[in-house]
């Protein structure tokens, strides 16, 4: 009787994430195909990465200047909401597009044993780059406003790993579900939608914490929203001592951040063995 081999996945913490290394080729294969993919049917490309956040900015804009929200003294409205809306949109696409992510390439869970989470940390990483990409429209305004932004920038990549920690792992989390409960899909443009109301994009956190009117309790809610911090720091670290960051809500938002990684990758883990059987 002829001997057969079985490829099985990793059943031990260790064996798994050696496999993921040792798949890292795959990876990179996947994350470059969507790149090519992303754009190759429109008429302007890559362009769409700088257009998209462009019109989010000036949608932005518009509102905060039509209902006056605060603004720093000699900072320009403009840099205020694009130094939050880089961080959001880089958010909502990663984590849409992990949700999502698994159902999009159920042909390949079927057919050949990788590690799975390959797949949304490859999705992650193309919105990674459109993020990287639409990073120069800050660049452009802050030589066009003659903006310094000071040493505090290098603190940036600090609070863009945040920002990849909860997309990826509200992103596992949900990709998860998404296979057994294809109700999901639907609910995560929702998720998206209400993040952007509670998030300080069109305004600024400052009125929030410095508002004495407002009840610590309410303050310490609108903490735990995680990209609270994440677009807080991303203003202080662009926009210097024009903006501040309220410490016990970025304290709270990296706790939540490390928290959701852990409970993201923990469910994933957990459920991937039936990926195959009910996709």
């Amino acid at each position: 009787m002829p001997s057969r081999i079985i490829i099985e996945h990793g059943s031990k913490s260790k064996s798994y994430w050696k496999d993921i290394w040792n798949y890292r080729g795959l990876l990179y294969f996947l994350a470059w195909r969507d790149v090519l993919v992303r754009y190759k049917q429109t008429s302007i490309g890559i362009i769409w990465s700088l257009l998209r956040p462009l019109m989010t900015i000036a949608v932005m804009w518009f509102i905060g200047w039509l209902f006056g929200s605060h603004v720093p003294e000699g900072v320009p409205r403009i840099l205020v909401v694009c130094a939050a809306t880089l961080p959001w949109s880089f958010f909502s696409s990663a984590f849409s597009d992990a949700s999502n992510s698994l159902l999009v390439n159920s042909n390949l869970l079927s057919k050949v044993y990788f590690p799975r989470l390959l797949i949304p940390i490859s999705s992650v990483l193309v919105c990674l780059i459109d993020f990287l990409i639409s990073f120069a429209i800050l660049l452009f305004l802050l030589v066009v406003f003659r903006f310094n932004p000071g040493w505090k920038i290098c603190f940036l990549p600090l609070f863009l790993g945040l920002a990849f920690m909860i997309a990826m792992g509200t992103g596992l989390f949900i990709a998860a579900l998404n296979v057994k409960f294809r109700d999901f899909r639907y609910i995560v443009p929702f998720i998206v939608q209400f993040g952007l109301y509670v998030s300080p994009v069109a305004f600024s956190s400052d009125y929030i914490f410095k508002h004495k009117s407002i009840p610590e309790a309410v303050k310490f809610i609108y903490a735990m929203n995680p990209m609270v911090g994440v677009i807080d720091g991303f203003r202080w670290c662009i926009l210097g001592n024009s903006m501040s960051i309220y410490i016990p809500g970025f304290i709270t938002s990296i706790v939540i951040s490390v928290l959701s990684l852990i409970l993201g990758v923990w469910y994933f883990r957990k459920t991937e063995k039936s990926f195959a059987d009910v996709i």
